[in-house]
């Protein structure tokens, strides 16, 4: 009994040394660590190179928001809330509300990222949400206008990240439609006695939604491996990546690519595109049914 129970901690403690080697090999020679588990055509956390993880979406859980809601794509974890405020239109555009998309990337929800201002990753997903949302025309900003060129509303579409494991901007994109979706605003008209916008303590009404954006991203590892929704470990060593965003039909909204990187024997983005549309079709085709 003794030597079995000395036989099995033996085992155990192998095992975790032959974990801890991996871990060190992964962490100092992290491209050479990806090769070799692509060579034998799998990914590091077990996934084929064109499947995606398991996606969840909450909404409501701001209380505190005209509209909230949580997405878990893989560990990836992003909380969304609306907060809406009245302003005067631009003079330029005097029948048009607000749509303003923020995204924080915090040292809380990852290592890769340190205390202070903003970081560059987190304002260029922060504009490329911004691109999205309003040429796939969510929501209108012409519908967020209470009175030309007098009142309209501003849309504060604030999203955290709270715990990072790559691919944070289809998260992101994801959380922000939804949360916009789940939006309630009091029923408001502008008075011309009074100069002022009044707004019901009882009547809240939704958003005009139009097109639901969902994006694909892709990242293209040297130059001959395209992986489907590329986690933390491997966003820094890939070439390039390509989102595809397509809308509630499975119409193509918008392609970015940012990097100059090919995929040997491959038209990158048309592959994209096909592979984008199939997930839709197969898996998120209905991922905005309960928001």
């Amino acid at each position: 009994m003794a030597a079995a129970s000395s036989s099995t901690a033996a085992g155990t403690n192998a095992t975790e040394q032959d974990a801890l080697k991996a871990l060190t090999f992964q962490r100092l020679h992290p491209k050479t660590y990806l090769e070799r588990f692509l060579a034998e055509n799998v990914r590091p956390d077990g996934r084929d190179f064109d499947e995606w993880r398991d996606i969840s979406v909450n909404v409501g859980s701001i209380s505190t928001a005209d509209g909230s809601a949580l997405v878990r794509l893989g560990s990836t974890t992003v909380v969304c809330g609306v907060k809406a405020e009245i302003a005067e239109p631009e003079l330029d555009k005097p029948k048009d509300g607000f749509l303003v998309p923020n995204l924080d990337l915090p040292a809380i929800c990852s290592p890769k990222f340190k205390p202070g201002p903003p970081t560059d990753e987190a304002q260029v997903i922060s504009d490329r949400l911004n691109d999205v949302l309003i040429s796939s025309g969510v929501v209108s900003t012409s519908s967020l206008c209470i009175e030309p060129s007098k009142s309209a509303w501003v849309l504060y579409v604030d999203a955290t990240c709270i715990n990072y494991d790559g691919n944070a901007f289809d998260a992101t994109l994801l959380a922000m439609v939804a949360a916009l979706k789940n939006t309630r605003l009091p029923k408001a008209r502008y008075d011309e006695d009074r100069q002022q916008t009044i707004c019901s303590r009882k009547v809240k009404e939704p958003l005009q939604i139009g097109r639901l954006p969902v994006s694909f991203s892709f990242g293209i590892f040297d130059g001959a491996y395209i992986l489907a929704d590329p986690t933390s470990f491997e966003e820094p060593l890939l070439d390039t990546s390509v989102s595809v965003v397509v809308d509630d039909a499975g119409g193509l909204i918008s392609v970015m690519q940012l990097g100059l990187g090919t995929a040997d024997g491959q038209d990158l983005l048309s592959t994209c595109i096909d592979a984008a549309k199939e997930c839709w079709q197969n898996t998120r085709k209905d991922v905005y049914a309960t928001s």
